[in-house]
């Protein structure tokens, strides 16, 4: 039996809980063909659906504004600019540039998936796709638009004063800029990865340590916050739960305070939005701040400040092993 700390929306309980434990006398008299079966409804995580119900055409509009850099203050940055979506989603720096390269305070969240989110960014501060198109159009340090800018800009384009007004009967408006963006941004599902198809009863789509990586997963308790359909992105938690993880890296500032920026409640400080693990293994570097350079880093700090366990080496790679099974595919092509 092991303790496990779960946390919703910023308050934790404990619960104890043998994962992925059967039975071992039933197990023992099963065939190895029914042991190696997934029972996937028993399972904390569900598999990406393979399709999803969009409006195409505001899909396509999404797109191109996505890629559009006439969206900026001087026309050099576009979302595309940090939200590569040929490395992950992300700009695969501690930190991301904005315009005229300056630095932010705060490592880039991947885009893909970005719609099975409950809320957006690490502070949570946008509730939906819609909501977050604003911050970074408008911020100084990432792409300082503005609003009457931008629409001036698109609707001397005459192909996009045709495209909107096709979809939009009100054609060129913030709002309707942000629907075609965040219809795109929901779009960037990316299914079938060799966990998902684990999970839709594949057995040997992952090897037996990836299969053991996803039992330590479990047993030591990573999913008790990247649990669900995103493995993450759907409640809150504090970073550094069993040890004081920002007394150890010093130098706090206020992009450490999380959650708090919105709230300015005491009890929100150092909480953050849980990321999801989608694609991880092309995401880093890890955690806010940058700091976790890669995914050995990132889970060894997870055990650590999170789970207060010191993982053997063997166990780590393990983990490792698994969490690169979630890398899926996007427009059916595998991510790289």
């Amino acid at each position: 039996m092991l303790l496990v700390i779960f946390a919703s929306l910023g308050f934790g309980f404990y619960f104890r809980h043998d994962f992925d434990k059967p039975d071992q006398t039933q197990a023992a008299t099963m065939p190895e063909a029914q042991q190696q079966v997934v029972n996937s409804s028993a399972e904390p995580i569900t598999p990406l659906p393979l399709a999803l119900a969009l409006n195409l055409r505001k899909v396509e509009l999404g797109r191109r504004l996505f890629h559009e850099t006439r969206l900026s203050g001087d026309g050099s940055m576009s979302c595309a600019s940090c939200h590569n979506l040929a490395s992950g989603g992300v700009d695969r720096l501690p930190f991301a540039r904005g315009i005229g390269g300056k630095e932010g305070s705060i490592n880039t969240p991947t885009v893909f998936n970005s719609g099975l989110n409950f809320r957006q960014f690490w502070d949570g501060r946008a509730e939906t796709l819609e909501d977050q198109v604003d911050g970074p159009l408008q911020n100084p340090a990432e792409m300082a638009g503005a609003w009457s800018k931008a629409i001036s800009a698109l609707a001397e384009d005459p192909s996009y004063a045709r495209e909107f007004a096709d979809i939009y009967h009100d054609g060129i408006t913030p709002n309707n800029i942000r629907d075609a963006i965040a219809t795109f941004e929901r779009s960037l599902i990316t299914p079938n990865s060799r966990f998902d198809r684990f999970l839709r009863g594949e057995y040997t789509a992952l090897s037996e340590n990836e299969r053991e990586g996803y039992r330590l997963f479990k047993r030591i308790g990573c999913i008790s916050c990247h649990q669900g359909m995103n493995m993450g992105g759907n409640i809150f938690q504090k970073l550094g739960i069993m040890e004081d993880y920002f007394a150890a890296r010093g130098q706090v500032n206020a992009a450490d305070f999380g959650r708090f920026n919105v709230t300015r409640r005491e009890e929100d400080r150092f909480f953050f939005k849980v990321p999801s693990l989608r694609n991880v293994a092309l995401t880093a570097p890890y955690l806010h701040d940058g700091r976790a350079a890669n995914l050995n880093d990132a889970v060894r700090i997870m055990a650590r400040y999170q789970l207060g366990v010191q993982l053997h080496e063997s166990e780590e790679a393990a983990i490792v092993a698994f969490l690169r099974t979630l890398t899926g595919e996007y427009q059916g092509r595998p991510l790289e």
